[in-house]
């Protein structure tokens, strides 16, 4: 008889660990258009912290290469002990769909979760944590081109976060962010340059004075 139970039982409390696991990031699908630029951000559930050493972010990052960037190009990012913003560029790549259990998904949207969900489940491991540790619903805000500039807006405030939260008196000396690059102190290739620079009309004999330029809070609450 015992065994007859544990026969029924196994299979629905592995269902369950799996439904746990899967359920660490609960997003609504995110839609995206061809030739937009997107504003991608997400932070710590109650605030709390994301990365907690150097291989955190170095982790992430490989992820953001498995999941993300095969359907996008990444123009700037900076990840933030306790939230992460990317600028990004849809193309035919973002707007494919794929079917998975019997729904579609667009791919992207699919791929930022299965990237936030194995990243949770990772460091709970570390940290021996339980819960959420992003909060639900990574926003993919669409930026509208007009006479304010808020895709250099973006650019820029995304690369200026660690500045402005005082974790570096220079941005070049954060080493997890896009900055680095396009300063010329890395070679890195996680970023489109070329692409940036043709899309935002960067100009690189500027670029590390346009970088510090101060942003106004209205400027930043129209893009957040």
């Amino acid at each position: 008889m015992l065994s007859c139970l544990l026969v029924l039982l196994v299979p629905r409390l592995r269902a369950v660990a799996q439904e746990a696991e899967t359920e660490i990031i609960k997003q609504i699908p995110m839609e995206f258009f061809k030739n937009e630029l997107y504003h991608i951000y997400n932070r710590g559930n109650n605030q709390q912290k994301i990365f907690f050493k150097p291989d955190n972010y170095i982790f992430f990052l490989k992820k953001v290469r498995r999941y993300i960037l095969p359907y996008c190009d990444i123009l700037s990012y900076s990840l933030m002990p306790n939230h992460f913003p990317f600028l990004i560029h849809s193309d035919e790549r973002t707007i494919a769909t794929k079917t998975i259990r019997n729904q579609t998904k667009n791919v992207l949207s699919e791929g930022i979760r299965l990237l936030l969900s194995s990243y949770a489940q990772a460091i709970n491991k570390q940290n021996q944590f339980s819960g959420s540790l992003f909060q639900q619903n990574t926003k993919a805000k669409p930026i509208v081109k007009g006479g304010r500039n808020y895709d250099l807006t973006v650019f820029h405030y995304i690369h200026q976060n660690p500045y402005r939260a005082n974790l570096v008196a220079r941005m070049e000396d954060w080493e997890y962010s896009s900055f680095v690059d396009y300063c010329g102190k890395r070679n890195g290739d996680l970023c489109n340059k070329e692409l940036t620079i043709k899309l935002l009309g960067l100009n690189m004999k500027t670029f590390y004075e346009d970088s510090y330029n101060q942003i106004g809070y209205d400027d930043i609450n129209n893009i957040l």
